[in-house]
Formats: C-alpha cells, structure tokens, sequence
C-alpha cells in the first residue's frame, strides 16, 4: 500500500475519532485516573479534556517569555524581546510555545512523537488551540498553519507526523486553513539533539523547500512539537520567506528553558 495511501487512511480515522467523542469515561492521559468527561452529543469540555485535575495544576504553562522565541522570562520582563534575540534578530516575526517543558510535557511529548499515541498529540493540540485563541490578538492571526514536516524517510519509518497531529485539532478549533502542502523536508538530516547549536544551524541549512508553483499565503505559523534551539523552525522560516511568504510565526506546544 503506498504510503500517499497509508496517509489518507490515517486521516479518516482520526477525524472519525474527533468527531465521534469519548463513549466512555475518560482517564487522564498522564496518570490514568478517571477524569471528568462527557458522552456523545454532550457540550464540548473546557481546553483541559483529557487531564485530571492534580496533573492539569502541575502544567508548566508558559505565560511569561520573549516574544520572538518564546524563551521563558521573568514575569517583569513579559512580553519583551530577549538579548539574544535582539542581538540576532531571528526570522520569526513572533513565537508561541504554550508550556515550558517539564512534567508532564516531557511524558506526553515524546508518547506522542515517538510511540504513536495519538490521543496524547490530539488532547496536546486541542490545549495548545484554547491557549492560543486567548492569546492571539487580531494581528497575529495567520491566514494559515503549517505543520512543521518530517523527511519522507523518516516519515515512512515513524508512519505519521507529530507535528501534523498537533496541528489539526488545533487548525479545527481556531478556524485556519492547514496547509500541508506549503513546506517539504528535502534533506534527511542528522538528528538534532546530537548537535551543539552551531552544528544544528549547519546540520539544517538547504533542508526544507516550499514546492514550486504552490501560492503562499501573506502570513503563516509553523506549528511544531518542541523547541530547544528554535534552528529547525528557523530553517523552515527562512525557506517560507525566500518563496515570498511575508510574515512567519511559530508556535509551539513547549518550549525547553
């Protein structure tokens, strides 16, 4: 079965499972206990679905950091623009990441990049949507999102996109087009936790194109799972803006201090 096929099948029955709903009490995706949930046909769940109460107190919200790369600041600095930034102003015109990553980020993001739990990519990118959408201001909105892609390698190994499970709950919620076919991963690059920043700068340079002939909207986010350095999603900006995209966001579920 061709993996363009592998793809579309995956696609139906997620969006079967996201508009069905939970038929039976749901557990909290980090500890297991039950949690408040809700049947078909009940009104939908406040942003927090999917987490009980104790775990929902223990998420490290990201709610003060700088506004180019979303690097967590003290409160007195929120909503300024950090010194590296400002000494090297990156190609981001502005950054979300909605937590900090620590517990329990650092259980449910890597279930969700690397063990094909889909639940924990879902619930992640319906919370990173309510936050967002109290963020956002009219300004900011994009005229679309684009999941940050994987190399066809890579995707063929894993047989789904994180970034691209993340991206359409979040899509949904707030309205915006998903545009999956705006950015291509051409380079199978070396993984980057095993670089130091300058290696990942280098280990990233030529690695995603926007295919030609394909129209691009005037603003756009990258949506994405983690980030450390902010190098892949700069790369992927960089490659936006060269093929005429005028402004590029990113945001993010967490962001590594």
């Amino acid at each position: 079965m061709s993996e363009a096929v592998n793809q579309n099948m995956l696609r139906r029955v997620y969006d079967w499972i996201a508009s069905a709903g939970p038929l039976w009490p749901s557990r909290c995706l980090v500890c297991g206990e039950a949690c408040p949930g809700r049947g078909r046909g009940e009104a939908p769940m406040s942003p927090l679905e999917g987490i009980c109460p104790p775990c929902a107190r223990a998420l490290p919200w990201n709610r003060h950091a700088c506004d180019r790369c979303a690097l967590p600041l003290p409160a007195i600095d929120a909503g300024t623009t950090c010194g590296a930034c400002l000494r090297r102003p990156p190609p981001l015109a502005a950054c979300r990441a909605v937590f900090v990553y620590g517990f329990p980020l650092d259980r449910l993001l890597p279930r969700a990049k690397f063990h094909k739990d889909l639940a924990a990519s879902r619930q992640l990118g319906r919370w990173m949507a309510g936050a967002l959408e109290d963020l956002l201001a009219a300004d900011e909105r994009p005229q679309a999102v684009v999941p940050l892609p994987l190399h066809r390698g890579r995707l063929r190994g894993r047989g789904y996109d994180q970034a691209l499970e993340l991206t359409r709950p979040l899509a949904r919620r707030l309205g915006l087009p998903l545009r999956d076919d705006l950015l291509r991963r051409v380079r199978a690059t070396a993984p980057q936790s095993r670089q130091d920043a300058a290696g990942r700068r280098r280990n990233l340079r030529n690695a995603f194109i926007v295919p030609a002939g394909v129209a691009v909207p005037a603003h756009v986010a990258i949506v994405d799972d983690v980030m450390t350095t902010g190098a892949t999603l700069h790369a992927a900006a960089s490659a936006l803006r060269r093929a005429g995209v005028a402004r590029v966001d990113a945001w993010v579920c967490a962001r590594v201090p």
